[in-house]
């Protein structure tokens, strides 16, 4: 079973974040405790996030539900390197896509990427690794680290979700990187668990309703 972590007000990270931040610190109070698992598997989790790019939630849930159902039930290496790219292609994923799929089936099947390894690198190492496959970019890289490696202080500014909540907290439309980087470089070393706070903030619906400080 994937590995479960609780952060309440007790834990470590948030007594920081919230002295750091004060507008973190309400959405802190607002979300609560928050408890999350850890992806145990790696493959399947890339795979995932190469499908749903670009998609909206609910299309790419329904296209990775057809994949896994391809799969036998279980996307692994071995069931996804029996399958030629037009089935692959004829879940409803493009051709594009296709071709990442099996630029990383074909590594991890040839032993040429080892994610066990990655436990053991920097986050920019692992970064490095994984984008010298077709189709991982910088963003699919930091969901990894994030949410497969629980990387405590990645800061996933090139992700739209985040971005949401962030506009919504900050009461701003800059997100440049440059502004992003700068206006968070306080929660250092803990931007994943504030980006955690964030995301959910957004998955709860507390974004759809303005942001106040003090009320």
């Amino acid at each position: 079973m994937d590995k479960l972590i609780v952060l309440d007000a007790n834990s470590e990270s948030i007594k920081y974040l919230c002295n750091r931040d004060k507008r973190l610190a309400k959405v802190i109070s607002m979300v609560g405790s928050i408890s999350y698992r850890v992806h145990s598997d790696p493959y399947s989790f890339l795979i995932h996030e190469i499908i749903e790019q670009m998609l909206s939630l609910k299309a790419g849930q329904k296209i990775y539900e057809r994949f896994e159902k391809s799969c036998g039930g279980n996307i692994t290496p071995d069931a996804v390197d029996k399958l030629t790219n037009d089935e692959i292609k004829s879940i409803g994923t493009a051709s594009s896509k296709v071709r990442s799929i099996r630029c990383i089936t074909n590594a991890v099947v040839n032993k040429e990427l080892f994610f066990n390894k990655f436990e053991l690198m920097s986050d920019m190492e692992v970064v490095k690794e994984l984008i010298k496959y077709y189709g991982i970019g910088m963003w699919t890289a930091k969901m990894f680290l994030i949410f497969v490696l629980d990387r405590n202080d990645v800061l996933p500014f090139e992700d739209v979700a985040f971005l949401q909540s962030y506009r919504w907290m900050y009461k701003t439309d800059d997100c440049t990187k440059v502004s992003v980087e700068n206006r968070c470089k306080k929660w250092k070393p803990y931007s994943s668990i504030a980006a955690r706070y964030l995301y959910r903030a957004l998955d709860s619906g507390l974004t759809q309703n303005e942001f106040h400080l003090f009320k």
